[in-house]
């Protein structure tokens, strides 16, 4: 990676890589990126056989042009070749190189050791070339300090990997424990925009001066705002009537060209189309809110239902997203602005618990987003089930998803879908062999911690297996735990577990008078820094109660306790598959 100038920087690549059986051929292929202000200098790639042999080279024909259409972007100006040499015959080589140019400095790639496991590296080098004006800053993640080369009024730094064998990936593992270096500019230039991100404050008023004149709105839109405050006397519940009104008039779509990519729309066009990206709809949405009187930031954040670490004392643009936030008093309410259904101030798996950039008016501030605590995040599941003698049984099972759980199997979207839907899903997660699902409902409480209910009713032929005299019943109907961690022998890394939920299953089930039990388990008890389980059984007067509760706690845990939560989750997994015994008078 060279810095040119404060708006112009390029990347040279040249890879070669040795693919030896089938699990390696995506490495064949590569897929390279340019717009109007990022553009494709050179191109080229070649294959050898294993003798070394060139047995191929790369020709124009054979590179894709194409847009680089995501499926949900209304306008982008972003493009991209690609090309795939992979052949049938192992093993062999591909190599290739590219050269591309950008017209600003912004960004500076990380240098990641391995993404991959499975291969190995004979020799790896990254080297940043720059004006010792523009000299970069860079934080090491277990790798040591490069190696510097002054070449005239430049530097050259070096970072260099040989023979090196990546270390397997464990389960559990965080994504810190693979050497890496990332890097950034101090001054910068994008598509115009001149910047620094010394520091968060200096970053978050770049982005301010991106902001700056796109708030406006007509008067009709200023009197809608008042119409739709005046009966809240608070700030949570005026802005609550505001963000529902967003959800009401707006859409979401992606638009990616140059600085749009991080410059909003203006508040005004929103208004006059109903769609716009996150930047847009969040811009928006302050927009109202300062028109109701109510300070509220944009605040950029990662979006992904895993987190990326943003270290606090390297600012670097690491957000992909855009929400907003709403200071209130000891509290802050949030705002997911590109969605028509996520509830008023929740924060889920998409982007809580992890640190955002609020943009305020002196400049970017470090927050942390909030996400549900472990005893908000329940299933509660009731179910009331009448068996008969030949094994098959009817069902009427209400479960409540609360917090977290909201999201589970993609309930969040589908709970305001159409009614197929709805059955497909209940079709796709209930774990029961054999069903037919009858009546159903879906409910949608949409509070901070939301909560959605479904109720079905389900019938279950050959439910229970049937043995001359014999019924075999397994009662944990829907809630069954299949999954235990692979076994490692030596575990190395401290396992990270941000499972955090409680799931409660209370099923009765209706017996035939002529039908009792010969052998039902004893409670089953579990404790440990891993979670809690308990479950039992109680069978009085032709009505027999399973009770099941799980408990999963999140956390850090030492490396030597690896087979404490393995052993943890098989016992769980036995637990819920055991079985009742029931014998037949007749």
């Amino acid at each position: 990676f060279e810095i040119l100038a404060i708006n112009k920087s390029r990347i040279y690549v040249h890879k070669a890589i040795t693919i030896l059986n089938e699990k390696g051929k995506n490495y064949a292929s590569e897929t390279i990126g340019y717009d109007k202000i990022e553009k494709i200098i050179s191109f080229s790639a070649y294959v050898y056989d294993a003798q070394g042999e060139l047995i191929k080279k790369l020709k124009n024909n054979e590179v894709v042009d194409r847009s680089a259409f995501d499926g949900i972007s209304l306008f982008t100006d972003n493009r991209v070749k690609s090309f795939d040499l992979s052949q049938n015959t192992y093993p062999y080589t591909i190599e290739f190189e590219y050269e591309t140019e950008m017209k600003y400095l912004y960004s500076i790639p990380s240098f990641i050791f391995y993404t991959d496991d499975e291969v190995s590296i004979q020799t790896k080098t990254y080297e940043v070339i720059y004006p010792m004006a523009l000299k970069p800053r860079y934080k090491l993640n277990l790798v040591d300090e490069p190696k510097r080369e002054l070449i005239g009024d430049s530097e050259k730094l070096i970072w260099k990997a040989e023979k090196f064998v990546p270390e397997k990936f464990e389960s559990y593992s965080s994504g810190r424990l693979i050497p890496s270096v990332i890097l950034a500019p101090n001054e910068f230039e994008y598509d115009g925009y001149k910047g620094s991100m010394k520091t968060w404050t200096d970053l978050g008023k770049w982005q301010n001066t991106l902001n700056e004149g796109r708030g406006i709105l007509n008067d009709a839109t200023k009197q809608k705002v008042k119409e739709i405050v005046k009966n809240y006397s608070t700030v949570e519940l005026k802005a609550k009537a505001l963000y529902e009104y967003l959800q009401s008039k707006t859409r979401y779509v992606s638009i990616q060209r140059g600085i749009g990519g991080f410059q909003p729309f203006e508040a005004s066009l929103v208004d006059q189309t109903s769609y716009g990206d996150c930047k847009a709809l969040s811009n928006y949405m302050v927009s109202l809110l300062k028109e109701a009187g109510i300070k509220s930031y944009y605040t950029l954040i990662y979006g992904g239902r895993t987190d990326r670490p943003v270290p606090k004392d390297f600012p670097i643009d690491y957000f992909n997203h855009i929400v907003v936030s709403v200071p209130n008093g000891r509290d802050t309410l949030w705002m997911e602005c590109t969605s028509q259904t996520t509830p008023f101030g929740y924060m889920g798996k998409f982007t809580g618990d992890r640190w955002a950039l609020m943009i305020t008016e002196e400049g970017g501030k470090l927050v942390k987003t909030p996400i549900p605590k472990t005893e908000q995040n329940v299933q509660l599941q009731k179910a009331n089930v009448s068996l008969d003698k030949l094994g098959n049984a009817k069902a009427k099972v209400s479960t409540s998803y609360s917090g977290l759980q909201y999201e589970n199997n993609g309930l969040d979207f589908k709970i305001n879908s159409q009614v197929d839907d709805q059955k497909k899903w209940l079709q796709e997660t209930i774990s029961i062999p054999s069903f037919e699902v009858g009546a159903f409902s879906f409910i949608n409480k949409k509070d901070k911690v939301p909560t959605a209910i479904v109720n079905v009713e389900l019938v279950l032929n050959r439910f229970a297996a049937v043995s001359g005299k014999r019924i075999f019943l397994t009662p944990n109907i829907m809630n069954r735990s299949t999954h235990i961690p692979p076994k490692v022998e030596n575990r190395k890394n401290p396992i990270y577990q941000k499972s955090s939920f409680i799931d409660i299953d209370s099923i009765t089930y209706t017996i035939p008078e002529d039908i009792y039990p010969e052998f039902i388990p004893t409670p089953t008890k579990i404790s440990n820094q891993y979670g809690e389980y308990e479950s039992f059984v109680k069978f009085d007067q032709g009505k027999l109660l399973y009770v099941r509760k799980l408990k999963m706690k999140p956390g850090e845990f030492p490396a030597s306790t690896y087979n404490e939560m393995v052993d943890f989750y098989k016992s769980i997994n036995k637990a819920d598959n055991t079985k009742l015994v029931f014998l037949s008078k007749t």
